[in-house]
């Protein structure tokens, strides 16, 4: 019988993704998790290299302007360009990183991006050191409310 399924459907194919890089399933770009990966024990990347109340601060607090790209397992919050009505010619963009398993302070890093309108043209203002000082403060100050909150729902 095999003999006469290769003569009518001839050799066996290969898999053309061998040798490939992975694809990630959650996001569908390269060198993520692969399908059979993804429910397989003892895989480093079972939980979030990231602390979870510092992201969840991150978030909250990240949460006034439109989402572009949240990559959990990498830790990045990028945000789309974000126009305020009390400032019409000006616009914002943010990047939010959170590393590290702890909640530190050194553990968010924001980078804000300001363009401003010239024309019909956006202009790069270049970053907002200030500003981006402050979200991170709001971050921290945002995750040890978070904190005190489970603290105390798991005393009660």
């Amino acid at each position: 019988m095999s003999s006469c399924s290769s003569k009518i459907f001839g050799p066996p194919k290969k898999n053309p993704r061998i040798g490939e890089e992975q694809i990630s399933v959650v996001t569908g770009k390269t060198s993520g998790i692969s399908f059979t990966e993804f429910n397989k024990k003892n895989n480093p990347s079972d939980s979030a290299p990231v602390n979870a109340i510092l992201w969840r601060a991150a978030l909250d607090i990240a949460s006034f302007v439109p989402l572009d790209d949240v990559d959990t397992f990498g830790g990045s919050i990028v945000t789309e360009w974000h126009q305020s009505p009390e400032e019409p010619k000006k616009r914002l963009k943010l990047a939010i990183f959170v590393s590290g398993l702890e909640l530190r302070s050194d553990a968010v890093r924001v980078q804000t991006y300001t363009q401003k309108k010239l024309g019909n043209d956006w202009v790069n203002g270049g970053r907002d050191e200030a500003l981006a000082r402050r979200l991170e403060d709001l971050i921290l100050t945002r995750a040890r409310e978070l904190r005190a909150a489970s603290i105390s729902e798991t005393t009660q």
